[in-house]
């Protein structure tokens, strides 16, 4: 039986910027290859632009930020928003997808955050 999976628009997991703290080094712009983030030239500073292309359970970017400007939800907040969302009835004639893995295997969760 394959685990049921949930769309990834469901899932509220992606970075939060503290644009106060941040020092503006693009680290995270540089660092995230799934393209979350993009530098925002006339403000000077990150966006977090594609939200839901962020790896379920990645904190890597808040990780390496090193004024801790970035923060994600606790990874029970994610486990308990998975567990909630697994629970909720499938409206008709909407598909599932593997949510943050293109679709073709389960989506990590936990891997990386804290």
């Amino acid at each position: 039986m394959r685990p049921q999976t949930i769309p990834r628009e469901k899932i509220p997991w992606y970075p939060t910027i503290d644009l106060e703290a941040c020092i503006g080094d693009q680290e995270c712009v540089t660092f995230c290859k799934n393209n979350v983030f993009r530098w925002d030239e006339e403000k000077g500073q990150p966006v977090v632009e594609s939200p839901y292309n962020c790896v379920l359970g990645c904190n890597t970017c808040m990780e390496i930020c090193p004024v801790q400007a970035i923060t994600f939800p606790t990874v029970q907040e994610l486990r308990d928003t998975m567990r909630r969302l697994r629970t909720e009835p499938i409206p008709h004639g909407e598909g599932r997808t593997n949510a943050g893995t293109g679709g073709t295997e389960p989506a990590p969760v936990g891997h990386g955050a804290r």
